[in-house]
């Protein structure tokens, strides 16, 4: 299909995500008034509007949420991550298509984005962004868009996107706390009853243990959740605490040693006595160049990431 086509194939919002079932708390309640604001009146309240914070902390929902929102309004609303636009723009170059690619996503009435960063170093799509972003904005068309980090922390990316992103509205989403992740496990409890017809059984102990020692992410911990009650439906039994603590054992042996991409640079940066900014910057440098090296292979050796991910870790490469 062309692109025509496609705009409308990628805009294929999660119906399930929601502000009604968007837990608040006081880490994410800045981000959730601000997309509120933004669903109710677009291009209006804040334009573009920049929402960053880590992986599984409900960046994602809130995105869907704005669009579903606006969906009802009969707006056109496209939704795809960074990756995917930059995807079908590259398809849209060499189908000789471009002209289409740009009508679709220059007359849109809502352009939703998701992972921003993805399109670090990649400079053909970014001038393609620029050009979408300013074409958008000037039409009184509403942007958003969201990342891992904040614009001003963004590497290999264009001085003057990294300004367009800054122009509207920036918020994040901080990693929540006991409350706020107790209370999202309970409603998720909820959630599944509705679902299932059928009543779950789990313990507040559980609720509480799961809640404490699944902390960094929110889509993590709710995988945990939803581990427990399958095990339950299929055994058919309560289970207990330590009935909680044999299911999730795999899990709980690998968070003792888990060692993330951002460790590693950092203990390589200090080793080697380096600056981050040049650690992570576009210099080839041999005395930049090893060091580099030597982080990428202790990430594909002592993490579960892809080739792909450690690449975006290391702006792009």
């Amino acid at each position: 299909p062309g692109p025509a086509v496609m705009g409308e194939n990628q805009s294929r919002l999660n119906t399930k995500y929601s502000f009604d079932n968007f837990v608040i708390g006081s880490s994410n309640r800045f981000s959730h008034a601000a997309a509120v604001a933004v669903a109710e009146a677009p291009a209006k309240a804040y334009n573009p509007l920049f929402i960053y914070g880590s992986v599984g902390l409900g960046k994602t929902h809130i995105l869907n949420a704005i669009g579903n929102e606006l969906k009802k309004t009969d707006k056109k609303v496209i939704y795809l991550s960074a990756e995917r636009f930059m995807y079908q723009f590259v398809k849209a170059i060499k189908n000789k298509d471009t002209q289409k690619f740009k009508d679709v996503f220059r007359n849109a009435d809502v352009l939703i984005l998701d992972d921003i960063q993805f399109i670090s170093g990649k400079e053909v799509t970014q001038e393609e962004f620029f050009y979408t972003f300013n074409s958008l904005v000037e039409n009184q068309s509403q942007v958003i868009v969201s990342c891992d980090r904040s614009p001003n922390d963004l590497d290999r990316i264009q001085d003057r996107i990294k300004s367009r992103l800054s122009g509207g509205l920036v918020v994040d989403i901080q990693p929540p706390d006991i409350a706020l992740r107790l209370q999202i496990l309970k409603n998720r409890c909820k959630t599944e009853e509705t679902y299932f017809a059928k009543e779950v059984l789990i313990s507040d102990e559980i609720l509480s243990f799961i809640a404490n020692e699944f902390k960094s992410s929110i889509r993590d911990m709710l995988g945990v959740l939803n581990r427990i009650i399958a095990s339950s439906r299929i055994q058919n039994k309560v289970p207990t605490l330590q009935d909680a603590r044999l299911i999730l054992k795999d899990l709980l042996s690998n968070m003792q040693s888990v060692v993330t991409i951002e460790d590693i640079q950092k203990l390589v940066v200090h080793y080697y006595n380096l600056p981050m900014a040049d650690f992570l910057s576009s210099r080839r440098s041999r005395h930049i160049a090893r060091p580099r090296q030597v982080a990428m292979y202790l990430a594909k050796k002592l993490t579960t990431k892809s080739l792909p991910e450690i690449g975006r870790k290391f702006t792009g490469r």
